[in-house]
């Protein structure tokens, strides 16, 4: 290994930030794994990697960026402005546009399936529903970030 891939990944291993996003994403996949399980009774390994549920990954990864930022560099410069930001039009895309798209898509459904078999569009493959979520999916998935990043933040203060 070369030794600017060497820093390279050095140095990505100690991004707390990044660290924190990832582990917030994985966490929020992990919960939705499980909570499928406990209220379906089976395991379904799409939980690991689909969107929408309980709770948003997407808000808990981009809540828990913009959070490490702010420990991290400090509440007031321009890097917490630009991932807060971000962060506010993510978790803004969740609730709004996505989650009408999944109904739209969830009502498309319905109609093709009442289509007669004849119907052209009768054997079309059904849309994903599960785009978006709910407020209360994103203000779960918010906290979690928030959470995450809190404890990676006194991890990293107790370490240093």
């Amino acid at each position: 290994m070369s030794d600017v891939a060497a820093t390279t990944s050095s140095s990505m291993m100690r991004n707390y930030p990044l660290i924190a996003a990832l582990v917030a994403f994985a966490i929020a996949q992990f919960i939705k794994f499980f909570t499928t399980w406990y209220k379906e009774k089976r395991w379904d390994p799409k939980q690991l990697v689909g969107s929408g549920g309980m709770p948003s990954s997407h808000s808990a990864t981009v809540t828990a960026l913009a959070a490490a930022i702010g420990f991290h560099e400090g509440f007031g410069g321009p890097l917490f402005a630009t991932a807060l930001v971000l962060a506010l039009i993510v978790m803004y895309d969740a609730t709004g546009v996505r989650l009408q798209a999944g109904r739209q898509a969830e009502l498309l459904n319905q109609i093709v399936y009442e289509l007669p078999a004849e119907h052209p569009l009768a054997e079309s493959r059904p849309l994903r529903e599960l785009l978006g979520h709910t407020p209360p999916q994103v203000i779960a998935g918010g906290i979690l970030g928030l959470v995450t990043a809190a404890i990676g933040y006194l991890i990293t203060m107790t370490s240093s």
